[in-house]
């Protein structure tokens, strides 16, 4: 899915440590998407296996979010929601570690979520606008029909009571359209 971008902000490394602009906006802006990022957050999950998601946000508060991981690794995935995009339903995944600094955008249209693959995994990530409850949607984590590979332990993941009770996709109403990503059709 080529709107889902991987992201890579250079290091400059020496015998100090190293150095790296995580965040450039007319460098995103040119290279990436046309966004503008309003809120900055930051989550620190305790337990290898803490699985947080499917979430996005519906319009008028839908949201891009552009993921990182400080400390520890996150297994991120990427679900399109777009009705009529062909490839809805289906998702992308990518290790994000706090080693090598590697980002993921994942723009409006699409649910998030992450299960942590380290101890004290500490990610953050901007968004393109403000956290609004009444807006606030997901996906249920394992919906088969999504079919994600979470790696998580035997025991299970670590899960909110919110992320438990999260609906099937084909329950899921047609909050954004393959056509204007933005537009809230529901």
């Amino acid at each position: 899915m080529p709107e889902v971008v991987r992201v890579r902000p250079r290091r400059f490394g020496d015998a100090r440590g190293y150095f790296s602009e995580v965040f450039n906006a007319r460098v995103f802006r040119q290279q990436v998407a046309d966004v503008g990022f309003v809120q900055d957050n930051e989550a620190l999950s305790g337990a290898v296996g803490t699985l947080r998601g499917l979430h996005f946000q519906r319009s008028p508060m839908a949201q891009g979010k552009l993921i990182r991981v400080i400390r520890g690794a996150i297994f991120d995935v990427a679900v399109d929601i777009r009705k009529g995009s062909p490839s809805y339903g289906r998702h992308v995944s990518a290790r994000l570690d706090g080693i090598d600094g590697d980002q993921l955008w994942v723009p409006v249209g699409f649910a998030h979520g992450y299960c942590t693959l380290e101890p004290d995994t500490l990610v953050a990530y901007k968004v393109t606008n403000y956290y609004s409850p009444a807006d606030d949607g997901g996906i249920l984590w394992s919906d088969p029909a999504i079919g994600i590979e979470w790696p998580v332990p035997a025991q299970g993941p670590v899960l909110s009571a919110k992320d438990l009770a999260l609906p099937l996709l084909e329950d899921l109403p047609a909050h954004f359209s393959y056509n204007s990503e933005r537009e809230d059709i529901a």
